[in-house]
């Protein structure tokens, strides 16, 4: 879900150029989520093989990704570990939320209501064990590091951007400026789409870039006040917030409070809303499991691998493949030729 935060923060466009040779870590689970909303045929569908295999998440990864190689960019994907308790509660609305969108659609489809398959579809999106498995050999295949957290993927990526192992996040959530990332990219998975803006047309979709120095400097809190006014909104741990309470409202509480968060939380009358102590929710943003244990090496694309994978088992088009390749190998020639040049 992530916190909404989008009314308050905005970052500055930056273009793919402008991140060639950097580190970025990418949380897997939020991308291949949009991939699977997204990529999708027109009643809503998801895009499989002849056997009826998903094969829409892959699809995105390999073209995003590629995409990204191309322009130098250099990606780690890290997945998620085990969710934190206080998300059972989350996760559990979202599987309701999911199954009354199932039968939504199915209520579409007998009427052949295509807007409404469309619309319904979308909200029915399972990431399986299985899905997440072939992500990780394409990625693997194609050269790149991955990172298994202990819990929240987010909140590793923001550890190795803190520790300076990577340039930037990137995700479409605010998530990881809670947990410290200096620095988050967003839109960079949908680069170059058409958006509908407010029916007044369509604009096209371009990365951001959002550092967490100048967000706290504009909004005129900290860290911790950040991770404060995200819980009175509402956080993946805390869903939906305090009733009455948004993003202008929550700031302005924040900054009255100063650091004296009992006295907010008392005034909102916190316990009212949720079981556990506000602490439990704070303290967990501040001391989230993450680990050190990670080598960021890239390898050579495994062209084998590749081709066995989505060509073979899950039917991509051979040539489609190949041209990719092709790009990804005159790139890589390309940034070795330079390499060498820089030492005459």
């Amino acid at each position: 879900m992530g916190v909404a935060l989008k009314e308050l923060i905005r970052g500055e466009e930056i273009t793919l150029q402008k991140l060639k040779g950097q580190i970025l870590v990418i949380d897997a689970f939020n991308l291949l989520y949009q991939f699977l909303t997204t990529i999708r045929a027109r009643d809503g569908s998801l895009l499989t093989t002849s056997q009826g295999v998903v094969t829409s998440h892959l699809i995105g990864l390999f073209s995003r990704t590629s995409a990204l190689l191309e322009a130098g960019v250099k990606p780690v994907f890290v997945f998620d570990g085990e969710p934190p308790q206080l998300k059972e509660k989350e996760r559990e609305k979202r599987k309701q939320a999911k199954e009354e969108a199932k039968a939504k659609y199915s209520l579409a489809m007998k009427k052949e209501d295509v807007e409404g398959m469309k619309k319904y579809a979308a909200r029915t999106t399972s990431l399986t064990g299985e899905m997440i498995d072939d992500a990780k050999a394409v990625i693997s295949a194609l050269g790149i590091p991955s990172v298994d957290a202990p819990s929240e993927g987010e909140a590793q990526a923001a550890f190795m951007v803190k520790r300076k192992d990577a340039y930037a996040v990137v995700s479409q959530d605010a998530d990881s400026l809670l947990f410290g990332s200096t620095v988050l990219i967003r839109n960079l998975s949908v680069l170059g789409r058409r958006k509908k803006i407010h029916g007044m047309g369509t604009t096209i979709v371009k990365p951001e870039c959002l550092v967490l120095s100048e967000v706290l400097n504009e909004l005129g809190i900290d860290v911790d006040g950040l991770i404060v006014l995200s819980m009175l909104i509402g956080t993946d741990y805390n869903r939906g917030g305090i009733k009455g309470i948004g993003p202008k409202k929550g700031l302005a509480l924040v900054k009255r409070h100063a650091c004296d968060f009992d006295a907010l939380f008392e005034e909102v009358e916190w316990e009212k809303h949720f079981s556990m102590p506000w602490t439990e929710v704070f303290y967990l943003f501040k001391n989230i499991p993450v680990t050190e244990e990670y080598t960021l090496s890239w390898k050579p694309i495994d062209e084998t691998a590749l081709e066995t994978l989505l060509v073979e088992k899950y039917e991509f088009s051979k040539d489609r493949i190949q041209a990719t390749l092709h790009k990804l190998k005159k790139h890589a020639e390309h940034g070795k030729q330079k390499g060498l040049g820089d030492f005459v």
